[in-house]
């Protein structure tokens, strides 16, 4: 039953997070699309910890490069995800009003994504037929 209540939780949250990012760009007084370059960063974030997890073995207590470089990659991917809208506004390509919206929306999926490697990525035999 927590599985379920923590998939329908995480499900909102991505929503929620989308509707700030769709809300930044198709407002009729924004009417621009170039925030939905984020998308793209949403996708990035967690494939090199996934990556990193499956060549990892977590018997080594000590800290592992491998799993380091995985987790200064998506840092990379994280911080470009937010420096992106600012430098559409900066460049006058979006509103700062929109901006702020992407940047709301970023916060929300970025949480969200963390979530999901909390509740669901803790188990060694995770697999997605689990639910």
């Amino acid at each position: 039953v927590c599985c379920l209540a923590a998939l329908i939780t995480l499900s909102f949250g991505g929503a929620v997070g989308l509707m700030f990012l769709m809300l930044g760009c198709a407002l009729p007084q924004y009417n621009q699309y170039w925030p939905l370059f984020v998308l793209f960063f949403y996708i990035l974030s967690p494939i090199p910890y996934c990556i990193a997890r499956r060549l990892v073995d977590d018997t080594d207590a000590t800290s592992n490069a491998c799993k380091e470089l995985a987790i200064f990659l998506t840092t990379g991917i994280v911080v470009s995800a937010f420096g992106l809208p600012i430098v559409f506004a900066r460049a006058a390509l979006i509103y700062w009003d929109a901006c702020a919206l992407v940047l709301t929306g970023n916060t929300v999926i970025f949480a969200t994504i963390l979530g999901f490697f909390l509740v669901f990525g803790s188990n060694d035999d995770f697999s997605w037929q689990q639910w």
